[in-house]
C-alpha cells in the first residue's frame, strides 16, 4: 500500500513538472535564447576589448622604442592620440613618456592632458590620485599657492597613500618660499599621521631638527 502512495505521488510529482514544461514552454525558450545571446555578447564584447588593448599595448611600446629626436613630432601625436583613447594602462603612461622625456614644453597643454587623465580615464583610485600628485609635482615651480593647494587638497583630504607626498610638497614649497611656519605646520601634519610614508617621515624629521627647529 505504501508502495503504491508514493508511485502515485512520484508520478504526480512528475505529471506536474511536465505540465509545468508544456505550459511554460515559450517563456523557458525565451529565457534560454537570451541567456546564450548574452553569453555570446559578453564573449564577443570581452574579446574586442582584450583585442583593443593589445593594439594600444603594442602601438605604446612601438611609439617608445623607436622614439629618436628625428620623429619627435609624430611620437607626440601618436602618444596623445593614446592618451585620449582613456586606456587605464597605457594613457597615463604615454603621459609620462611626454613628461620625462620633455616632447611638450607648453604647460597648459599637460595639463589639458592631467585633466583629461584624471577626469575622463576610468583608474583606479591609488593611480588615479599619483596622477593628481605627478600634476601637482609638474606645476609646483610655477603656480601660486592657492592653485597648488587646489590641485592637492583632493589628496591631503583623504587616506590616500600618496597623502604624505601631497604634505610634503606643500611643506617644501613654502619652505623654499620663505614661509617657515607654514611649512613647519605641513612637516608637523606629515609626522602626527600614521599612513605617512616611512621616507617622507623620515625627510620631515631631518628637515624639523635641521632647519626649523628654532
Amino acid at each position: 500500500m505504501e508502495e503504491d502512495i508514493s508511485i502515485v505521488s512520484i508520478n504526480n510529482r512528475n505529471e506536474k513538472i511536465r505540465n509545468f514544461f508544456t505550459n511554460n514552454k515559450n517563456k523557458i525558450f525565451a529565457v534560454l535564447i537570451t541567456i546564450i545571446i548574452l553569453a555570446i555578447g559578453f564573449y564577443i564584447y570581452d574579446n574586442h576589448v582584450s583585442n583593443e588593448k593589445k593594439e594600444i599595448s603594442d602601438k605604446f611600446n612601438s611609439i617608445t622604442i623607436e622614439y629618436k629626436d628625428s620623429n619627435k613630432e609624430n611620437t607626440i601625436n601618436n602618444l596623445i592620440e593614446i592618451i585620449k583613447m582613456k586606456d587605464p594602462t597605457y594613457s597615463p603612461l604615454s603621459l609620462y613618456f611626454i613628461i620625462d622625456n620633455n616632447l611638450v614644453n607648453n604647460q597648459e597643454t599637460i595639463n589639458k592632458l592631467f585633466d583629461l587623465t584624471i577626469n575622463e580615464t576610468s583608474l583606479d583610485d591609488e593611480i588615479k590620485n599619483l596622477i593628481i600628485y605627478k600634476k601637482a609635482l609638474y606645476n609646483a615651480d610655477s603656480v601660486e599657492e592657492s592653485d597648488l593647494l587646489n590641485m592637492l587638497n583632493p589628496l591631503i583630504n583623504s587616506q590616500s597613500v600618496w597623502k604624505s607626498h601631497a604634505l610634503y610638497l606643500m611643506a617644501e614649497y613654502f619652505y623654499a618660499q620663505n614661509q617657515k611656519q607654514k611649512s613647519k605646520e605641513f612637516f608637523n601634519k606629515i609626522i602626527n599621521l600614521e599612513i605617512s610614508n616611512p621616507d617622507i617621515r623620515l625627510q620631515s624629521e631631518k628637515r624639523l631638527n635641521r632647519d626649523l627647529s628654532e
